[in-house]
């Protein structure tokens, strides 16, 4: 099995394992890192049970839940990976540390390129460009598995967009990936049109389709 097939599993069983919080065979990560957590590939009745007890409420890929879920919602997603990408560094990009977590919020807070948290920036490397010392655009590393890692968070301020800041920081995230011999992949929705060209002009090859299900147990609905 690809360890791309079960990204979050192979994750918090390999790379992030140190994250990981665990009932049984179900893992996620710190609710204040990620929303993400991991059943076993071909997950049974108990884990599902487990799943229950340790988050009611969870976003999952690659599986159906049985009858006491109630699905709020499907984000069909699509997964990419960046095998023959021309990544480069970027001479603007700053490595953002925990003191920038307040301005990675807020920009993520106005753009919405995905979950993120307080503690996500513990997840992988983050890079920024400042502009007049205001943090315009972020890329950074997400889920960590065995020979691959994740970009996420790519955003750019509404003020600073048509300069091909996040893109620019995309290949620069990459390039550090590939500096550690791992090849980058990265997680699209199917709808989002524009980001899919994009990926697919830089270099990123449709690995995998997939559903996001938001799933929540009925006991705490």
């Amino acid at each position: 099995m690809n360890p791309l097939d079960h990204a979050a599993h192979s994750a918090l069983t390999g790379p992030h394992a140190q994250f990981a919080e665990h009932k049984g065979n179900v893992l996620r990560y710190p609710t204040d890192m990620s929303p993400f957590v991991a059943l076993p590939p071909s997950p049974s009745e108990g884990d599902w049970l487990d799943l229950a007890a340790l988050a009611p409420h969870a976003a999952v890929t690659g599986h159906e839940p049985p009858s006491g879920w109630e699905i709020e919602g499907r984000l069909p997603l699509l997964q990419y990976v960046g095998e023959d990408l021309a990544a480069a560094q970027e001479p603007a990009a700053v490595r953002l540390g925990a003191a920038d977590v307040p301005e990675m919020m807020a920009l993520a807070e106005l753009t919405r390129p995905g979950p993120f948290l307080p503690r996500t920036i513990e997840m992988g490397a983050y890079l920024g460009i400042r502009r007049d010392g205001r943090l315009v655009a972020m890329a950074g590393e997400r889920l960590r598995v065995p020979g691959y890692t994740e970009i996420s968070a790519v955003c750019t301020h509404p003020d600073a967009r048509g300069q091909a800041l996040g893109t620019r920081l995309l290949l620069a995230v990459a390039h550090g990936i590939q500096e550690r011999g791992e090849t980058p992949f990265l997680h699209v929705l199917a709808s989002n049109a524009g980001a899919i060209r994009l990926y697919e002009k830089l270099g990123f090859r449709l690995r995998l389709s997939t559903e996001l299900l938001i799933l929540t147990h009925s006991e705490a609905a």
